[in-house]
């Protein structure tokens, strides 16, 4: 969602901040802004909703960027309507502070009227104003930055991530609870960000600000503290080799780079992970329990990651029998949990902010949580029993493609290993499996080629049509429903997903003549009984993951048999199609509107 940079150093601290924004962008966001301190103590403020790249005009009308700190911030509006007053940063009465805030303040309201009973002045109508107040109230002679936030973070109720900065000084001040920010050092500056991967190519490790944590960083360098006394900094991650891996190829948008990448992820996940499976050794090496210690198996997600944990929760109940479940992470609250419960919660960025308030609801001993993130120093990391990296690298379009991908292949991997380790499964069936895995790669590079042209062809077919409908049976219905919430995504076109045997039970009265109707094929011979349905009243169907053969002149469609987590490479001809359809319509695929990458509020 929102994202924040920050930098004090000897010099160039604007450029590096609007630099770090710009690897920010993929996150989603509505508005940009940019506050730094000149070496004569005055003030650059810019704010813009016309993107970042809007405020390197500015920073480059800086006599040789001599700006000593800086703070930027990408917006995704919650509270206050999208304009370039609301944009953060923000500042105080006198024109000194300045703050970039992640998060929700829930008692803003009522510190606003307490703020401007003190006469205080507000110029915007966002719930994080009241920060860049209470700061400056609490900075009096002799308070250091650091403790004035410190101070001013008590009377906040919500979630935040904060940098300060006091133009005067040149100081930075930041702290965090509930939504993520690091810190880290080079060149002889100090560095903030929300997302490492904002200052991967400046820093090669970083520090995580746990809860209400303050680091103050002035001209002797950075001191963390906590309110009230004091804390040693916190241990140094490295930054993961991925973050650096971002897609190039032939497209314009980076999506259409990043499902083009999408044979190489996999044969990343599996190089990586694939050794270890067999003899359960990757599972064992997590640390977890036997699946013999193990009565259920919940799969906690959002989205895309909920639909890549419905297939990754396929493998442990088609193949090893158990008992699954998947939830919508931000209706756990009232779940009933079954004690020896196998969590695995699933998000790519690791803040997504439903997935960590359904783990707040887990009872004591409910079980173990395993985490399945795109970053390893993640919250949701930290808090999970145990932890694999996806190994998707950064994916800078919002709407998700390779990561999806690299979930369901990761988890997919976890779930044999941890049948394997527990000698669970029909040995004819994962053998099966197994080699189902190996050929993924050549599978979704298989499926690249032959729909390109196709999805380009149905785009141009159907750019006036009003609604889609996706269907399947079983293991392929996960990747129906991935397929329509891309087109949604993408195009904000109307797209539903049903269960194909649902059909004649309501979803039918919306198929007419010529409506498109995207047919996930898994092997399921009942399909064929739903297709002629569709047919029957005019739907045009377009049926994803058969086999043709022509013989005698007739074509023959053969329904493809697929592993226990579905045919994953069904997935590609819809991704294909939700942006071919979004460019005929002049979407921007990167950036789909009122969609954000980190979901970091709820």
């Amino acid at each position: 969602m929102c994202g924040i940079t920050a930098y004090r150093g000897p010099t160039a601290a604007a450029s590096r901040a609007r630099n770090a924004l710009e690897r920010l962008e993929y996150r989603g966001y509505d508005s940009a802004g940019i506050a730094a301190r000149r070496p004569d103590g005055s003030t650059m403020h810019a704010r813009t909703l016309s993107g970042v790249a809007a405020l390197a005009v500015v920073v480059g009308e800086e006599p040789a960027d001599a700006t000593t700190a800086a703070i930027g911030h990408t917006r995704w509006a919650t509270h206050g309507e999208v304009s370039e007053a609301n944009a953060h940063p923000l500042e105080d009465c006198g024109g000194r502070l300045y703050v970039v805030h992640n998060g929700i303040i829930d008692n803003a309201d009522a510190l606003r009227a307490r703020l401007v009973g003190a006469g205080h002045r507000f110029a915007t109508g966002v719930d994080s104003e009241v920060i860049v107040h209470l700061v400056e109230q609490a900075q009096r002679p002799g308070v250091g930055l650091g403790d004035a936030l410190a101070d001013a973070v008590t009377h906040l109720s919500g979630s935040w991530a904060v940098v300060v900065l006091d133009a005067r000084s040149g100081a930075l001040a930041a702290t965090a609870h509930g939504s993520p920010l690091i810190c880290a050092e080079a060149g002889g500056g100090t560095y903030f960000a929300s997302d490492v991967g904002a200052i991967a190519p400046e820093v090669d490790e970083f520090r995580v600000l746990e809860d209400d944590d303050v680091v103050e960083v002035d001209a002797a360098g950075p001191r963390w503290h906590r309110s009230g006394g004091s804390c040693r900094p916190r241990g140094l991650w490295p930054v993961p080799r991925t973050a650096l891996l971002a897609s190039t190829g032939r497209h314009r948008d980076h999506m259409g780079n990043e499902i083009d990448e999408q044979p190489l992820i996999a044969r990343r996940v599996l190089e990586a992970l694939s050794p270890g499976i067999a003899d359960g050794r990757l599972w064992r090496g997590l640390g977890l329990p036997s699946l013999d210690g193990i009565d259920r198996v919940a799969v906690l997600g959002c989205g895309t990651s909920l639909h890549a944990g419905r297939a990754v929760a396929g493998v442990f109940g088609r193949l090893g029998g158990m008992p699954t479940r998947t939830l919508v992470a931000s209706e756990v609250a009232h779940e009933v949990w079954e004690p020896r419960t196998l969590v695995i919660a699933i998000s790519q960025s690791g803040e997504t902010a439903d997935v960590l308030r359904a783990l707040d609801s887990l009872p004591p001993r409910h079980g173990t949580v395993l985490a399945l993130t795109n970053n390893t120093s993640s919250t949701l990391a930290r808090r999970s029993d145990a932890v694999i990296d996806c190994l998707a690298g950064p994916e800078v379009g919002v709407a998700a493609t390779k990561t999806f991908v690299a979930q369901v292949l990761t988890g997919v991997c976890v779930a044999l290993s941890a049948l394997a380790a527990a000698d669970r499964g029909d040995s004819a069936c994962v053998d099966a499996d197994l080699r189902a895995l190996a050929a993924t790669p050549d599978a979704l590079a298989a499926a690249l080629d032959t729909w390109r042209g196709p999805c380009a062809q149905l785009a141009a077919d159907h750019a006036r049509a009003s609604g889609f409908l996706f269907l399947g049976r079983g293991a392929g219905l996960v990747y129906a429903a991935e397929g329509a919430l891309k087109l949604k995504e993408l195009s904000y076109r109307w797209a539903e997903a049903h269960p194909a045997g649902e059909l004649k039970h309501g979803p039918l009265a919306l198929v007419t003549t010529g409506t498109p109707v995207f047919v996930v094929d898994n092997g399921d011979p009942r399909l064929d009984v739903d297709i002629a349905e569709v047919t029957a009243r005019g739907g045009r169907v377009i049926r994803i993951g058969e086999r043709v053969l022509n013989v005698g002149g007739v074509a023959l469609h053969l329904p493809r048999t697929g592993p226990s987590w579905g045919p994953l490479e069904s997935v590609i001809p819809l991704q294909m199609f939700a942006r071919e359809l979004a460019l005929r319509l002049h979407r921007d695929v990167d950036k789909p509107r009122n969609l954000a990458k980190s979901v970091t509020v709820s």
